[in-house]
C-alpha cells in the first residue's frame, strides 16, 4: 500500500474485549500504556458469538494480517435491537473518548452520520487502494457508501428480500404448483395462501414480516417499503419532498390490517419484540411452525451447518418466491436492497492502519469464507465469481431479484422518517385504523422536515 503509515512500535497483544462497551474499552486501552491498538464496533444481536458471523470474520482477518504483531484488536460489539444500535452508535461516533477505530455502517444510516461529521472521508485511501479502482467492487456498491461522489465506506454486503415459504406447511396446505414451488402473482395470491394455512394447518402462523419499532429499519424496508414500492410509489416524490398520504400508502397499510385482523400474523408479544426476526427465521420456519415470512437472503446463513439455527437439507425444504406487485402490474415483481459497509469515525485515533486492515478483511481469501458465513450477496466482483459462492443454495434467484430491486433514497432525512415509518405501522397492527396511522406520520414527518418538505400523491 503506498499511502502514509504510522510508525508503529507495538508488541503483540490481541485481547479480544466481548460484550464491553466502548468507555470500558478506552479506559483499557489507557491502562494498556497507550498502545496502539484498533477498536471494531458492530451491532451483536445477542447469539453465541462462537457461531456470529462477524465476530469470526474480523478475528479470522486478524490472525491473518501481516500487521497483527504490532497492533491489538479489540472486539467491541453493541449489544442492541437495531434501533438503538444507531443510537447508541451515534453517541460513541460523536465522542472522541468513546468512539471506535472501525464501525459497521448501514448504508441507509450513512448519510445521515456524514451530515453529523461522523465519518471519514476515504477519498485519499482509496486512490491508493488498487480493488476499488480496477473494476473489484461493484460500481452500485461503491455508489450505495458514497455521499455527493466521495467514498465514506468499504460496502461488504448488500441483499434482496423475497418471501421464504414452508414447503411441508404449503404441501399440506395444496399450495405447491407441478414443480413443487409457489410464486404469487398478486398480494391477493398472498392473502389466499395464508386462508388456506390457516384452514389445513391451524398451529402454524400463515405469515411473518417484521413490524414494530423494535425491529427498526427491518420494519421500515423490508416491510414498509416493500409493499409500497409495489404500489408503484416510493417515499419522495420528484420534488424530493416526503409524501405522506397517497392510494399506496393506504393500500400498503390495508395488507397489514388484512394480516393481522385476520389471525394470519404471529401474536404481538412475538412481532413487536426486537428479537421477532431472529424467532422467525431460527425457530419458528425450521421447526414447521411458520408458512412464510418476508425476509432477505441472509436468513440461510442461519441454517447452514456453522449457522445459528443448522436446518439439514434446507434446500429442500424451505422455498423462495419473489414478492409480487399489488395487483401484478409492472414490473411483475419486487424487492429492497441495502447492505452494511466498513467506516472509519472521523474521532478514530489510528485511521491509516485501519484502513490497512479493511483491505485485508476485504481480500478475497478472507472476505468469501466471511459473505458465506454472513449469508449475504457479496460486493466484490471477483468473489461473485468463486465456486463456492456460486454454489449456494437461493443464491443465483436472490440475485436475480436485483433486476427489479429499490434501494432507500440517499437522504439524510430518512432515518428519521423512517423512525414514524415504523410508529405508523405498528399502529395499524396493533389495531389502529389506516386513516388515524396515517393523519398521525403526516403530523410526524411534517414536524420534522417541515410542511414545506411534506406533500400528498
Amino acid at each position: 500500500m503506498k499511502k502514509r503509515r504510522q510508525v508503529l512500535a507495538v508488541t503483540l497483544a490481541a485481547t479480544m474485549v466481548m460484550g464491553m462497551g466502548l468507555s470500558t474499552v478506552s479506559a483499557y486501552a489507557k491502562d494498556k500504556g497507550g498502545k496502539t491498538k484498533i477498536t471494531f464496533t458492530y451491532r451483536d444481536d445477542g447469539s453465541d458469538q462462537s457461531v456470529a458471523p462477524l465476530y469470526q470474520w474480523v478475528t479470522a482477518a486478524y490472525d491473518s494480517w501481516d500487521k497483527k504483531d504490532e497492533v491489538e484488536l479489540d472486539v467491541a460489539p453493541i449489544t442492541a435491537s437495531e434501533g438503538d444500535y444507531f443510537t447508541k452508535i451515534a453517541l460513541q461516533l460523536a465522542d472522541k473518548g468513546t468512539c471506535p477505530d472501525l464501525v459497521c455502517e448501514d448504508t441507509f444510516q450513512l448519510p445521515n452520520d456524514v451530515a453529523a461529521g461522523y465519518l471519514t472521508d476515504l477519498t485519499d485511501y482509496v486512490k491508493d487502494y488498487d480493488d476499488w479502482n480496477d473494476g473489484k467492487y461493484y460500481d452500485s456498491m461503491k455508489d450505495m457508501v458514497s455521499v455527493d461522489g466521495v467514498p465514506y465506506a468499504l460496502p461488504y454486503c448488500t441483499d434482496t428480500r423475497g418471501i421464504w415459504y414452508n414447503k411441508e406447511v404449503y404441501e399440506k396446505a395444496g399450495l405447491l404448483d407441478e414443480n413443487n414451488e409457489w410464486q404469487p402473482k398478486t398480494w391477493q395470491d398472498i392473502l389466499d395462501a395464508c386462508a388456506a394455512i390457516k384452514e389445513k394447518c391451524p398451529d402454524v402462523v400463515p405469515f411473518w414480516c417484521n413490524s414494530g419499532k423494535a425491529t427498526g429499519e427491518a420494519t421500515s424496508m423490508q416491510t414498509y417499503e416493500m409493499l409500497l414500492y409495489g404500489t408503484g410509489e416510493k417515499l419522495l416524490n420528484d420534488d424530493n419532498k416526503w409524501i405522506t398520504g397517497s392510494d399506496g400508502i393506504k393500500n400498503s397499510l390495508n395488507f397489514l390490517n388484512d394480516i393481522y385482523s385476520n389471525g394470519y400474523g404471529p401474536s404481538l408479544s412475538l412481532v413487536l419484540n426486537g428479537q421477532a426476526g431472529n424467532t422467525s427465521a431460527r425457530e419458528y420456519m425450521p421447526q414447521g411452525k411458520l408458512g412464510m415470512s418476508i425476509d432477505g437472503i441472509w436468513v440461510t446463513g442461519n441454517w447452514k451447518d456453522t449457522g445459528a439455527s443448522p436446518w439439514e437439507d434446507y434446500q429442500d425444504k424451505v422455498g423462495l418466491a419473489a414478492m409480487p406487485t399489488n395487483e401484478g402490474q409492472d414490473p411483475g415483481t419486487v424487492t429492497m436492497s441495502g447492505g452494511w459497509a466498513l467506516s472509519i469515525p472521523e474521532n478514530a485515533d489510528n485511521k491509516d492502519i485501519t484502513f490497512d486492515f479493511m483491505e485485508h478483511m476485504m481480500s478475497p481469501e478472507v472476505y468469501l469464507k466471511a459473505i458465506l458465513d454472513q449469508g449475504n450477496i457479496c460486493t466484490r466482483t471477483d468473489v461473485a465469481e468463486e465456486a463456492d459462492y456460486v454454489a449456494q443454495p437461493f443464491f443465483e434467484k436472490a440475485t436475480s431479484f436485483l433486476d427489479t430491486a429499490y434501494f432507500r433514497p440517499q437522504n439524510d432525512q430518512y432515518s428519521s422518517v423512517s423512525t414514524y415509518i415504523q410508529s405508523m405501522v405498528e399502529s395499524v397492527v396493533s389495531g389502529t385504523s389506516v386513516e388515524d396511522a396515517m393523519k398521525q406520520y403526516n403530523t410526524d414527518v411534517s414536524r420534522t422536515v417541515g410542511e414545506d418538505n411534506v406533500a400528498e400523491q
